[in-house]
């Protein structure tokens, strides 16, 4: 793909670099982030769960997480605008505050009658909107707070953090489950996410200072548009992730599904294998500094797409749960180097100003194909195997490979 220009070691002292750990508002960021993730990773699992609970049908659990994702694919760009017009903070305490909401109304409607799935349809929408709001804005902040020169840390850091409580999540969640306390999932995510709110107050941003002047809201989307398209690299990179994205997407909707459906795992086992994944990201945490340091990021998406195709084989070869985590393993250290990578780089190459009408665009852009994408696997698995599906996906990052790498983007 994209050969993005050398980075070579810098010749400046290591002492005399100023850390992210001595950054106060890296640390809030930080801290209150983790906490949000250890909440949403468990209701993450068990909000497909308990529909599946109610339903047994992948077509119910693949419409779920197709509809999270329309959020990322309809509104991202526009909620790019308004977080570069807003003033940061107020932002994320916002996006925080009406995802409690939403988790209290769920908690409510599934502990007190019947859940109803086009309930869990609407507030998942409404949660993966406000999410998206809240990480969009978190991304303008470290591009605010932080120099150039730590981007690649701090992005580093926050996906070890992610990573590394992907690991407990899915096992805690299957505990959960095992006690036969389905729905506490939500009302334990409600508790993190308000430490995280109160956490987040201590913030201190300058954001609003830097805000630039009101141009009429189609002219600033535009401008992000020209930015985009002027970044030759970025503009590339986004559309080789459109059709990664999709084979992803495709995998991740499938895999619950297939462990419960046909290797018939238990709860306890599905969070063990699950944790595989967050096991290899937190690995591919701890490399993808060095990773950047040798390659440039088009050449690190297209190899590692090649490599993420050779998971899903293992994922269709598998016939037990030690495979299957094996492959998910790997699928996560893969993973973790490709969008680490992405996000550093898009972070690196776009004005301050723009950060968020930029992350708000790719962000959309990256989704165009999913939604599609994950209803087909739905149906793929109702209907035929959930393993065709791995099958499929596996062809698919080949043929991505293929294009990436024997077309003018490699050699850019």
């Amino acid at each position: 793909m994209l050969w993005i220009e050398k980075k070579q070691p810098s010749s400046i002292s290591l002492r005399s670099r100023p850390s992210i750990w001595k950054n106060v508002n890296f640390i809030i960021l930080l801290l209150s982030g983790s906490i949000m993730t250890f909440g949403s990773k468990i209701y993450e699992l068990a909000l497909p769960l308990i529909l599946y609970q109610f339903t047994h049908s992948a077509v119910t659990m693949s419409t779920m997480r197709g509809i999270e994702f329309l959020p990322n694919l309809f509104l991202a760009m526009f909620i790019g605008v308004f977080v570069d017009r807003a003033d940061k903070k107020r932002w994320t305490l916002w996006s925080i505050f009406l995802q409690i909401i939403l988790l209290i109304i769920l908690y409510l409607s599934v502990q007190y009658g019947k859940p109803s799935p086009i309930l869990f349809y609407i507030c998942g929408f409404l949660l993966m909107t406000f999410n998206y709001a809240f990480i969009n804005a978190r991304m303008s902040i470290v591009k605010q707070a932080l120099p150039t020169s730590m981007l690649t840390s701090a992005n580093a850091s926050f996906n070890f953090v992610h990573t590394f409580i992907g690991i407990m999540g899915p096992a805690l969640t299957g505990l959960i489950l095992m006690l036969s306390s389905l729905y506490t999932g939500l009302l334990i995510t409600v508790i993190a996410f308000s430490i995280s709110f109160f956490i987040l107050l201590l913030l201190k941003t300058e954001a609003e200072q830097s805000v630039q002047k009101k141009e009429g809201f189609w002219r600033e989307l535009k401008e992000g548009w020209i930015e985009l398209y002027r970044n030759k690299a970025l503009w590339l990179i986004t559309l080789a992730v459109i059709f990664i994205n999709s084979t992803a997407g495709m995998v991740d909707t499938t895999v619950i599904f297939f462990a419960k459906d046909v290797l018939d795992l238990s709860n306890a086992e599905l969070g063990l294998v699950l944790s595989s994944a967050g096991l290899g990201g937190l690995i591919g945490s701890f490399f993808i500094g060095k990773v950047r340091n040798y390659f440039g990021t088009g050449a690190i998406v297209t190899i590692t797409t090649l490599l993420i195709g050779f998971s899903y084989f293992i994922l269709f070869m598998a016939s037990s749960s030690f495979i299957l985590a094996i492959g998910l393993f790997f699928n996560g250290l893969l993973s973790t180097i490709c969008s680490v990578s992405i996000w550093t780089y898009r972070q690196e190459s776009t004005p301050h100003h723009l950060i968020g009408r930029i992350s708000g665009i790719t962000g959309s852009v990256f989704k165009l194909s999913m939604p599609f994408a994950i209803f087909s696997a739905g149906w793929i698995s109702e209907l035929i195997n959930p393993s065709h599906v791995f099958m499929l996906a596996f062809i698919g990052n080949v043929m991505i490979f293929v294009c990436c790498r024997f077309s003018r983007l490699w050699g850019k």
